[in-house]
């Protein structure tokens, strides 16, 4: 597995970790120019779980991968923060945010993976 799966595989622990919903990743990798190669789409209940989730992905990362983020916006209103690992971008939304803005379907030839929801 090489450095970038593993750091998928750590940003959806960190999801899991504090219940995060309907996770997707979505593979880039067949996209030249694209922004990254993979981007990891989840979501929360309320901005307080959205905040929770992004500290919690940012430790998995840190822990399990040993990546930090370029850079994270969004964290003041918590109803969506976006994450940059650079060849990782993190999404993490309130529901109705992420139905509005529907990332998944950007790139309508990108292969979309559904993680199953951690109960």
């Amino acid at each position: 597995m090489d450095q970038t799966q593993v750091l998928v595989q750590a940003i959806i622990h960190g999801l899991q970790e504090k219940k995060g919903k309907n996770i997707v990743i979505v593979d880039l990798t067949p996209f030249e120019g694209a922004i990254c190669q993979y981007m990891v789409i989840g979501e929360g209940n309320t901005p307080t779980q959205v905040a929770a989730l992004c500290d919690s992905v940012w430790e998995f990362a840190r822990k399990e991968a040993g990546e930090k983020t370029l850079s994270i916006d969004g964290e003041q209103r918590a109803e969506w923060i976006g994450m940059d690992y650079g060849t990782v971008m993190v999404h993490i939304f309130l529901p109705e945010r992420r139905k509005f803005y529907n990332l998944e379907t950007l790139w309508e030839d990108a292969k979309v993976k559904a993680i199953p929801n951690v109960e």
